[in-house]
C-alpha cells in the first residue's frame, strides 16, 4: 500500500486544528480536550502504523489530556518526523515495493 504523504499532512494539520480550537473556549475547552485526546490518540494509531504510530499515539493522548499543551502540533510534528527525518536514518515507514523473483527449474 503506498502511502499518499502529502494527504496524512492535510489530514494532521486538520487533527492538530481540532486539537488547539479548544483552547480558544472558556472553561469548557478542558473538558473537551477529555473528549479528544482518546479520539486523537486512535487517529494517530490509523495514521502511523508500527512501534513509531504506537508511541506517537501515546504521546498526542498526553499533550491532549495535559492542560495548556494545546498549542504542540503533535500530528505535524510526527508528520515530520515521518517523512523528512527519519528517511535520512534509515527508518521510513514506507513499505518498499513487491518483487517477484522467477525461478526455472531444470529436471
Amino acid at each position: 500500500m503506498k502511502i499518499n504523504k502529502y494527504k496524512l499532512l492535510r489530514k494532521g494539520i486538520l487533527y492538530d486544528l481540532v486539537g488547539m480550537s479548544t483552547l480558544l473556549i472558556p472553561f469548557l475547552g478542558p473538558f473537551l480536550d477529555i473528549i479528544w485526546a482518546p479520539i486523537a490518540a486512535k487517529k494517530m494509531g490509523e495514521m502511523y502504523k508500527g512501534n513509531t504510530g504506537k508511541i506517537a499515539s501515546w504521546i498526542v493522548f498526553i499533550e491532549e489530556i495535559l492542560p495548556f499543551t494545546d498549542f504542540v502540533p503533535t500530528f505535524t510534528l510526527m508528520w515530520i518526523y515521518t517523512f523528512v527525518f527519519a528517511p535520512k536514518f534509515g527508518t521510513a515507514q514506507e513499505q518498499p515495493a513487491v518483487q517477484t523473483i522467477e525461478v526455472e527449474i531444470n529436471e
